[in-house]
């Protein structure tokens, strides 16, 4: 009978479990986390997310370059950490060094890739680093990639070639970029219609009319025609009216 009285007396206190459990709730639905920011990273190269590893070393011969003041030495002294790398990193550190315009680092790091046992040559990675070292008006090192180009064996590639063509006529480099149109063709790389307007309007820009005769042959034996440059030119002024 006590018991009884006591359950159900207006003097006993509530249970405090329920509401204390909800007030639990209501602080853990009001607090902030704060995300790791390394863990938001954007990607800084096509395709790629940089790793912690591949960030490192970037930064480290970044830094070695400015106190040595040598490419080469600044890849001499990280080298071991670049050896260290997964294939993926040391290729994501050569194309994001290119893609930061660090011309002479990118050379460094793709002749180490080149020294590795599962080098396969790409043609985009040659696409970087010419680009990037024709941008900074590097001619001998220009001439070095493009040696290396011509002793490899690649796959045929007509759009990594036009773009590699391109890089080369926008920096001037007008031997060499004839050089890699007889190359592209043999290794079977058949120019398309971009091939042959970057070509003709480069040689046209830098006044190598012979030169720019003889692609036009070429061309007008492999489409008929030059009509295809009329329609390049009004599709570009079309783009940019609009």
């Amino acid at each position: 009978m006590l018991r009884l009285l006591t359950a159900y007396s207006p003097l006993r206190l509530p249970s405090t479990g329920g509401s204390a459990r909800r007030r639990s709730a209501a602080a853990a639905a009001g607090t902030i986390t704060m995300r790791d920011r390394s863990k938001n990273r954007k990607p800084t190269q096509r395709g790629r997310y940089l790793s912690t590893e591949a960030i490192q070393a970037v930064q480290s011969l970044k830094r070695a370059a400015l106190r040595s003041g040598s490419a080469a030495s600044a890849a001499a002294a990280v080298e071991p950490k670049l050896r260290r790398l997964l294939k993926a990193d040391m290729v994501a550190v050569f194309r994001e060094l290119a893609a930061q315009g660090e011309a002479l680092l990118a050379l460094q790091v793709f002749d180490e890739i080149r020294k590795e046992h599962w080098y396969r040559p790409r043609l985009l990675w040659y696409v970087d680093l010419v680009t990037v070292l024709a941008s900074k008006g590097l001619q001998s090192e220009v001439d070095k990639a493009c040696s290396y180009l011509k002793r490899e064996q690649l796959e045929p590639d007509t759009e990594g070639f036009n773009l590699l063509l391109k890089a080369l006529l926008d920096a001037g480099f007008t031997q060499l970029a004839m050089d890699c149109f007889r190359l592209m063709k043999l290794w079977d790389s058949d120019p398309d219609r971009i091939t042959y307007t970057t070509l003709i309007k480069g040689l046209e820009s830098v006044g190598k009319m012979e030169l720019c005769a003889g692609i036009q042959l070429e061309a007008e034996n492999d489409y008929g025609s030059l009509d295809f440059l009329d329609e390049v030119e009004i599709k570009e002024a079309c783009t940019s009216s609009s």
